[in-house]
């Protein structure tokens, strides 16, 4: 979720709960994916967009907004954006290998983030918002670094492809409120897209996403 957006949209977003009730949630680690299932966990800014794209896949489980990458456990979205805590906004997706394989997963991670700005995602600037891929096994990185690899030898992206691959540590599930913000809060989500200029940067690395993408 953008920092700059939290005076005036974010709040808007909220329910009448109210602002200081929710932020007193607790973040807490995931679960280990049940058996025959798998876990990929990507970062790529704000981590309300990352949810819809990878959704639509057909042996996607499920997607969760978190924080991952940090020192410190259990923290809340309150301290992550505020910076500092060495978190970055990410998701965690529990898939089916049988049904969708973890180098497709790869495919519409680059798809959907600018993979030469380390510091940031389009108007969500700070390390809380870096693009990151963390892997769960010697199989996901092998298969990260062979995808990294090959974007960097397809020179499709103007400019060096700077997303680390690191090793995946706790995560920790977003407070409720985040959780499929998308479609709770359809309009103040696409505003938001909208406004960071993220379709517009995606579209210039990308070109126009394909009917149905």
């Amino acid at each position: 979720m953008p920092r700059s957006f939290l005076i005036a949209l974010v709040a808007l977003a909220l329910s009448p709960l109210g602002w200081s009730t929710r932020v007193a949630a607790q973040t807490q680690v995931t679960a280990p994916a049940a058996a025959g299932l798998a876990k990929a966990t990507f970062a790529g800014g704000c981590f309300w967009c990352m949810e819809p794209p990878f959704d639509k896949l057909d042996g996607v489980v499920s997607t969760i907004s978190g924080y991952i990458g940090g020192a410190k456990p259990n923290p809340t979205y309150q301290e992550v954006s505020a910076g500092g805590t060495g978190h970055t906004e990410g998701i965690e997706i529990v898939y089916d290998p049988k049904k969708v394989t973890y180098t497709k997963l790869l495919e519409v991670f680059w798809q959907n983030i600018d993979p030469t700005d380390k510091g940031g995602q389009f108007c969500d600037r700070g390390s809380q918002y870096r693009p990151e891929l963390f892997v769960h096994d010697d199989e996901q990185r092998k298969a990260a670094e062979a995808s990294k690899a090959a974007l960097v030898a397809g020179k499709k992206v103007r400019g060096d492809i700077v997303v680390n691959i690191t090793r995946a540590s706790a995560f920790y599930a977003a407070e409720d409120y985040h959780q499929d913000y998308y479609k709770k809060n359809p309009i103040r989500y696409s505003y938001y897209r909208h406004s960071c200029g993220r379709d517009a940067r995606l579209e210039e690395l990308w070109g126009k996403p394909k009917e149905g993408s």
